[in-house]
């Protein structure tokens, strides 16, 4: 007589990360952690975690997997720049370049970079940055992108993670690149939400965040995802001026609507030098400009 069948494995949800990352970060500004799964088209927020520096993160990076993590950050520089520094044309032999320089050299090259050129077209842009609205990831003041990709992405591939559609590494730690303003704007427009000036904590960016957790909870996005919280984890991201935690939820959110995409949505072909960021808008028609 046969043994009956065993039961079915119990599906686990894939772990879901999203990282609102900082360059120099401190137990005052640390580096914000939003862990969660999705169950169907709802979205569960299981924790926030605080990493005080960059050692710490580069544990959580270990953390084993599967999991898929949207970081705000960078992930590759703007090709014209590369070109015209005369840096390598291949993405890991220039990160290892990058990270090999001081931040004050990195300043010193973009800084003359930029001189050089028309007001108006200081910066080189990636493909990625007109689609999503974000800042050109050469510049190093408001906000200091490139040191954030100089301190983060080097800890990535040192770590051992995919860096999706740039760097293979082990396919059950997979990094995307986000952005949560991208996200922000569709939701709440051109409103601010946050900042790290106390004098800028305002009740108009109090009352944008709680819009913003309000339409994120009644899934309004694209993304066709809906936030599931706890009245405290509401209370949370609200209550944070800064705005860190919220945007780690942003990511998050990028991540789990990823995990739904073939090649977690990002364009067919990408810049091998340059990126894309997630949940950016692209063209079936894009192409290479390698």
């Amino acid at each position: 007589m046969s043994a009956p069948p065993s039961p079915p494995a119990a599906i686990v949800p894939l772990p879901l990360l999203g990282v609102d990352f900082s360059s120099a970060p401190t137990r005052h500004k640390p580096i914000v952690l939003a862990r969660g799964h999705a169950d169907g088209h709802l979205l569960r927020l299981d924790a926030i975690e605080l990493l005080p520096d960059l050692s710490a993160f580069s544990a959580l990076l270990q953390r084993p997997g599967p999991w898929l993590g949207a970081f705000d950050l960078p992930f590759g520089l703007p090709r014209e720049l590369v070109s015209e520094l005369g840096w390598p044309q291949a993405w890991l032999p220039m990160l290892r370049l990058y990270a090999a320089l001081p931040r004050s050299e990195i300043r010193e090259r973009f800084a003359a970079f930029c001189a050089a050129r028309p007001a108006g077209a200081k910066f080189a842009h990636r493909a990625t940055d007109g689609p999503a609205g974000s800042s050109p990831s050469m510049k190093w003041v408001n906000p200091p992108v490139a040191y954030m990709l100089h301190a983060g992405v080097p800890r990535l591939v040192d770590a051992g993670v995919t860096l999706a559609g740039l760097h293979a590494g082990d396919p059950q730690r997979v990094a995307l690149e986000a952005y949560p303003g991208l996200l922000a704007r569709e939701l709440i427009g051109a409103r601010s939400y946050k900042s790290d000036e106390r004098a800028k904590q305002t009740p108009e960016r109090l009352i944008a965040r709680k819009d913003l957790v309000d339409a994120l909870e009644q899934g309004r996005s694209r993304l066709g995802l809906r936030l599931k919280l706890r009245h405290a984890q509401r209370e949370e991201l609200v209550a944070d001026a800064r705005g860190d935690r919220l945007d780690a939820v942003l990511c998050m959110l990028q991540a789990a609507w990823a995990a739904t995409q073939p090649n977690h949505g990002l364009p067919p072909v990408i810049d091998p030098l340059e990126g894309w960021i997630v949940t950016a808008p692209w063209s079936a028609d894009a192409r290479s400009t390698a």
